[in-house]
């Protein structure tokens, strides 16, 4: 079994997160996608790792050939992955708090 570089984890981990859509300087026209379309990618890239995970742990337990390696890797990119979402969640809830006791 091949490890990943952690750059490359990363890299498809955040590829939602990522637009290509960066203005240029000439004036061509730009595909701009919403916040809410490149939030709904990532929360079903988190979702969709944790499906994974999930189904390979639930191959490994019903005696399925499957390697030990690839269930704990699941696993553990799950976990990181559901850490990180949460960690943004909370990042957002306390930018919200911060902006709705401001004084005008």
């Amino acid at each position: 079994m091949a490890v990943q570089n952690i750059t490359s984890i990363a890299a498809n981990l955040l590829s939602p997160l990522q637009t290509n859509n960066i203005p240029s300087n000439n004036n061509s026209t730009v595909n701009t996608q919403n916040f809410s379309d490149l939030f709904k990618n990532a929360l079903n890239n988190v979702n969709q790792t944790q499906v994974d995970s999930d189904n390979l742990t639930q191959q490994f337990a019903n005696g399925d050939n499957v390697d030990i390696n690839q269930v704990m890797i699941a696993a553990q990119k799950a976990s990181v992955t559901l850490q990180a979402t949460l960690e943004v969640r909370n990042k957002v809830v306390d930018a919200y708090q911060q902006m709705m006791n401001m004084q005008v």
